[in-house]
């Protein structure tokens, strides 16, 4: 399996970014029923599910089948696309992959999701191993937007949920001490874990519903 990651990593290089011009070009195409357009967006944009996949930090079998489900949540954002608002791809579909791979691994690997941040064994993360494209200054600002009301909507969770978020999300420290530093049993920390994200995504929904349609 490490193997295959390891090929699957090979080919993603072989990718050349798509300019700005090049793209709306394609989702012109692609909105008009061209298929072969639709291909190379979806082939120019490999390299953004592979690096969300690779950020979850799991082992090298558990990262393919997120790479799978990525896929998925890439076509599913596709499909839902209109690149005439204005707003990057690359930002309107990240939410859609990596609720596709939160959901697998919900279902199918809850305990070996511990950190969004950890590194491997090198001192690097699998993410690092790919060049990471320069982002226009539309979609800087459009991150920035929707970190400041992330930060904005963990701030005002309870006590208890804040620091859970915060420990796993933003200081890269395991359940286990964090149900020490709090007091409470490590299984309560993925309660406050599913509470708060809902907390945040319900404080959001009004927000990311209006953002996508720019």
């Amino acid at each position: 399996m490490e193997k295959m990651l390891a090929a699957y990593l090979a080919e993603l290089k072989k990718i050349a970014l798509l300019s700005p011009e090049e793209e709306r070009s394609l989702w012109a195409a692609e909105a008009a029923g061209d298929e072969t357009a639709h291909g190379r967006l979806m082939t120019a944009y490999q390299p953004l599910v592979f690096k969300i996949a690779a950020s979850f930090h799991l082992r090298e079998d558990v990262t393919m089948e997120l790479i799978q489900e990525g896929m998925v949540g890439l076509l599913e954002a596709a499909d839902s696309y209109d690149y005439t608002r204005g707003v990057a791809f690359s930002l309107f579909a990240m939410h859609r992959i990596r609720g596709s791979m939160c959901d697998f691994l919900g279902r199918e690997h809850a305990n070996e999701w511990m950190s969004l941040d950890r590194e491997n064994e090198a001192g690097g993360t699998l993410a690092d191993l790919l060049a990471s494209p320069q982002p226009v200054p539309e979609e800087i600002a459009e991150r920035k937007a929707v970190s400041d009301r992330v930060c904005g909507a963990v701030d005002r969770l309870p006590v208890k949920e804040k620091a859970v978020l915060q420990g796993l999300f933003l200081d890269n420290r395991s359940p286990a001490d964090l149900a020490d530093a709090i007091h409470v049993s490590t299984n309560h920390v993925y309660r406050l874990e599913k509470k708060g994200v809902q907390r945040v995504r319900g404080m959001l929904s009004r927000f990311m519903s209006d953002f996508r349609k720019g």
